[in-house]
């Protein structure tokens, strides 16, 4: 998707170590305008694959995947990092991997969020090592619910996450896919 690459481009910022800041427009601060138009491509490329529910991460996965969810129609759960006290003390629990924090991070939903005749759609900010993917992978299946599509704003494809997702059999879909981020560079390449 040309607008969020010129974007990445002129106010992404690579920070070494594989981290790409994006947080002036998806991260901290959003631009609805570009999350919108994010959302309506997302949506358009899993129209077919029959979703019921849209599940991501907290808090970056958030602004894509409800904007895909309006043009699909479609309800979002976003996994918790923390539990908040209106929570029930059953929930569904993974742990996954926190890129930019270094740290192991858990993941919970309610499981009344999640049933198991759900078709669920991932939508995340990043596609990466598919660590914290593969995390929400694991909510919706103990739920007995049925992983439908993966889709994400930036894939970074030196860290083999699609190919750990390859096993789930649903398609996978980036915005944009950067192949390398060496030096101060963000080199921008094919998606598959």
């Amino acid at each position: 998707m040309e607008e969020l690459k010129e974007r990445i481009l002129r106010d992404g910022k690579n920070l070494g170590n594989g981290i790409l800041k994006v947080d002036s427009f998806v991260n901290h601060q959003v631009d609805p305008r570009l999350m919108d138009a994010c959302g309506h491509e997302l949506a358009r490329r899993f129209a077919g694959v029959g979703a019921t529910k849209i599940l991501t991460a907290e808090i970056s996965g958030i602004a894509p995947a409800l904007m895909t969810a309006m043009h699909l129609g479609l309800p979002v759960v976003y996994a918790r990092k923390t539990k908040p006290v209106t929570m029930t003390n059953a929930v569904l629990l993974t742990l996954a991997p926190s890129h930019t924090k270094g740290v192991m991070t858990e993941l919970l939903v309610a499981p009344e969020y999640l049933a198991g005749n759900e078709r669920i759609l991932i939508i995340d900010d990043f596609l990466a090592s598919g660590a914290t993917i593969m995390g929400l992978v694991r909510l919706a299946q103990a739920a007995g619910a049925t992983i439908v599509g993966v889709g994400a704003l930036i894939e970074k494809t030196f860290e083999g996450g699609r190919s750990a997702l390859k096993s789930l059999g649903v398609p996978v879909e980036s915005l944009v896919c950067i192949t390398s981020l060496e030096g101060d560079k963000i080199i921008f390449g094919g998606c598959e």
